[in-house]
């Protein structure tokens, strides 16, 4: 849903916005868009260790650069970016188009709660710390043992990730999440 900021945001008074889109949607997206900076999609994706063996899904994928980059430049073997707003869906679609990847990369307009996500392989998020908690429960259930989830600037809560990283951008300093889920998903 997301990619780099210029400037840092207060994303939970920014949530309380109301989003105008060209058709009405099954319900207001629960995250604004702000999109990753590109040294930060490319951090997130090494980190990952994104490869030809993987699927990855970008849950809240904005103007579909994570997605894109993955198959582009990771070579990913297929990806997929959720998104919830139309006109980013569309911008998402162009763009995939235009960087020739648009047979490996789908953007669908959906709401990523109600999203099968068992196929990915990888993970990748922009979205607040509630939207990281509340989506936390699909994520052990659904993903398979293994799969990477990389988080940009927000953690989810008592699920300790297994590595931590900074990347200095242009305007702030970011934070990347690596978790890997688990064989017992169950942890206190």
């Amino acid at each position: 849903m997301f990619a780099g900021c210029t400037q840092q945001r207060n994303f939970e008074a920014e949530v309380q916005a109301p989003t105008t889109t060209a058709q009405p949607q099954e319900r207001q997206a629960d995250v604004p868009y702000v999109p990753t900076p590109e040294k930060v999609v490319d951090r997130m994706l090494k980190l990952a260790n994104v490869s030809s063996n993987d699927v990855l899904y970008d849950l809240g994928s904005g103007d579909g650069r994570i997605a894109i980059t993955a198959v582009q430049k990771y070579g990913a073997k297929r990806a997929t970016g959720i998104e919830i707003n139309p006109e980013l869906v569309q911008q998402s679609r162009e763009n995939a188009q235009k960087a020739g990847v648009a047979d490996r990369v789908t953007f669908l307009q959906q709401d990523l709660f109600q999203t099968d996500l068992s196929e990915a392989t990888v993970v990748t998020l922009y979205l607040l710390p509630s939207v990281n908690l509340q989506l936390q429960p699909k994520l052990l259930q659904e993903l398979k043992p293994g799969t990477r989830i990389i988080s940009h600037d927000f953690d989810m809560g008592k699920w300790k990730p297994e590595r931590v990283e900074r990347v200095q951008g242009t305007a702030r300093q970011h934070t990347i999440y690596y978790w890997v889920v688990p064989k017992n998903p169950y942890f206190s």
